[in-house]
C-alpha cells in the first residue's frame, strides 16, 4: 500500500502542476522541499515552501498554453518514514504559439510519511534530453 501511496503523490505533483491546480499541488509537499533543477538551469538547489515553489511555478509556467509532464517506471525503496521514488519523465511544453518544447529524462522524489499521508521533501530533475526551443 505504501508504495502505491507514494507514487500516487509523485504522479500527483505532476497532473495538479499540469492542471494549474494550485492548491491541491500544495498538499503533495512537505513543509520545505529542496528542489534541484540544476541540470536544467544550472546554479545550486534551493529549499522553499510550498506557497514559494508555487508562486515559482505559477510564473514558470504561466507562460505556456499548455504542459504535460509524463512519469513512468516508478522504482520505490521505502525505509521507515521515508521513501524515495524515482521515475522517468517526458515533459512536453506548448507556447502560444504552438511551438513546443519537449524534455526528457529522470525525477528523483524524497519523501516523508506524515499523519496526513506521504509529502515530497526533495526533488531532483536529470535532463536526458531536450528538442525544442525553450
Amino acid at each position: 500500500m505504501d508504495r502505491s501511496d507514494v507514487i500516487d503523490t509523485c504522479t500527483a505533483l505532476a497532473w495538479h502542476a499540469d492542471h494549474r491546480d494550485w492548491d491541491r499541488l500544495a498538499r503533495v509537499f512537505a513543509d520545505e522541499v529542496t528542489l534541484d533543477y540544476t541540470s536544467l538551469n544550472g546554479g545550486e538547489p534551493v529549499t522553499l515552501t510550498p506557497a514559494r515553489i508555487i508562486e515559482g511555478w505559477q510564473t514558470g509556467l504561466g507562460v505556456y498554453a499548455a504542459t504535460q509532464h509524463l512519469l513512468g517506471n516508478h522504482l520505490v525503496t521505502i525505509t521507515d518514514d521515508t521513501a524515495v521514488c524515482t521515475a522517468t519523465v517526458q515533459a512536453t511544453h506548448r507556447k502560444p504559439d504552438g511551438a513546443l518544447w519537449t524534455l526528457g529524462g529522470f525525477y528523483r522524489f524524497d519523501l516523508v510519511r506524515t499523519g496526513a499521508g506521504w509529502r515530497i521533501g526533495g526533488v531532483v530533475l536529470t535532463v536526458a534530453w531536450s528538442e525544442g526551443e525553450r
